[in-house]
């Protein structure tokens, strides 16, 4: 079972669901009054999207709700957990991750396929792609600037848990960093869109090789949940 966490402008849960759903994999969507998980829970996403129109800060006020109650103790439990985009930033805000997603070093959004590399594949995310392995995922978000302080940051990488960089400096993120997991690796995070490269058929118009690059999402969230 994917129990997949939505909130008022939540907009991905439903390409979540559908990929799952395609996988042969029982999954259901989770309201943010909710305040208990499935017990046959293996995975819990976070869909990505814009949750109370990202006002105070992006993700502040779902990392309040009944459902984020519920996911930290499922966390507590040893429960695995992705949170995509506007997941991640929910994510940091219940810290349930470090750190913070600030607005873009150029005040603007960003919608585009970003060329990503493996930083560390000891994880279950990320352990069916090549070390220092490089690929494209769609990216779609104004407050993508992940911000860690220097100790923060050295414990990151003490731990293993940058997972993802940019390969160019796209949003002002420390150390390119586009995903990390929590140091006993059973919480991820990452701004990049998995769910939306699923698609063998659909035109990447920023790969003249759309065929293998609109697929990269589908290992990572196909392992997270058989490796829970």
């Amino acid at each position: 079972m994917v129990a997949i966490l939505h909130f008022l402008g939540t907009n991905c849960q439903y390409d979540v669901a559908n990929f799952y759903t395609g996988k042969g994999i029982e999954n259901t969507l989770i309201w943010h009054t909710e305040s208990t998980l499935p017990k046959e829970t293996k995975l819990a996403v976070i869909a990505g999207g814009f949750s109370y129109g990202d006002y105070l800060r992006c993700g502040a006020i779902a990392a309040q709700s009944q459902s984020m109650k519920a996911l930290k103790r499922y966390v507590e439990n040893g429960g695995r957990v992705l949170g995509i985009c506007n997941g991640f930033q929910i994510l940091c805000e219940s810290k349930l991750l470090p750190g913070v997603l600030m607005r873009n070093k150029d005040l603007k959004f960003i919608s585009k396929n970003a060329l990503l590399r493996v930083k560390a594949r000891d994880n279950a995310m990320l352990k069916d792609y090549g070390e220092n392995e490089e690929f494209m995922l769609p990216i779609a978000h104004a407050e993508g600037n992940y911000q860690i302080d220097s100790k923060g940051l050295e414990t990151l990488y003490n731990n293993n848990q940058v997972l993802l960089q940019y390969a160019d400096d796209i949003n002002g993120s420390v150390d390119k960093i586009a995903g990390i997991c929590n140091k006993e690796h059973n919480v991820f995070g990452l701004m990049p869109h998995p769910e939306r490269a699923v698609h063998t058929k659909s035109i990447n118009i920023d790969s003249p090789d759309n065929s293998s690059q609109n697929a990269m999402g589908i290992a990572m969230l196909v392992s997270l949940y058989n490796e829970a």
